[in-house]
C-alpha cells in the first residue's frame, strides 16, 4: 500500500493566482511559506521558512480565491503531485501539492493601509458540490 498524503500549515505569500485548465476547470495557484526550526552556526534555533507550492481545483477554487490573500493563515491536507518539464532546452521539475481540504486557521485579517477587515468564509458556503461517483 502506498500513501500519498500532506498536512501543512503556514502563511500564503502572496495573493491567489487564477487561471483555467484546457478544459475550463479554475485552478487556485498560491504559495504557503511553513516556518521550519533549525539551528544555525552558532546553535540557536531559527526559523527557516519552507516554501510550498499549491494548488486548488474546480468549484471550490472559485469560491475560496477571494479570501486566499497574501499572509492569510491555512491549513492544507492534500497529495503531493511531481511534475517535469523541459523549457529552453533545460530539465525542469517541481514537487507541489494538490488541496483536498483547506481550512482557514488564523482569525479575521486587516487590509494592509485599511482599518476594514476581510471576513472569513462563510461556513455555510457550498464547497461540494460536485456530484459523489458513486
Amino acid at each position: 500500500m502506498a500513501i500519498n498524503r500532506v498536512i501543512i500549515e503556514g502563511n500564503l505569500t502572496r495573493d491567489v493566482e487564477m487561471r483555467a485548465t484546457a478544459s475550463g476547470l479554475a485552478v487556485a495557484g498560491f504559495t504557503v511559506a511553513v516556518n521550519e526550526k533549525r539551528k544555525n552556526a552558532e546553535g540557536e534555533y531559527v526559523d527557516a521558512p519552507v516554501f510550498v507550492k499549491c494548488s486548488l481545483f474546480g468549484t471550490r477554487a472559485e469560491k475560496l480565491s477571494k479570501y486566499l490573500l497574501k499572509g492569510t493563515k491555512v491549513t492544507i491536507d492534500g497529495k503531493l503531485r511531481y511534475s517535469q518539464w523541459v523549457k529552453d532546452d533545460e530539465k525542469r521539475h517541481e514537487l507541489s501539492v494538490i488541496v483536498d481540504q483547506l481550512e482557514f486557521s488564523g482569525g479575521k485579517r486587516e487590509q494592509t493601509g485599511d482599518a476594514s477587515v476581510t471576513p472569513a468564509p462563510e461556513s455555510e458556503l457550498d464547497l461540494y458540490d460536485e456530484d459523489i461517483p458513486f
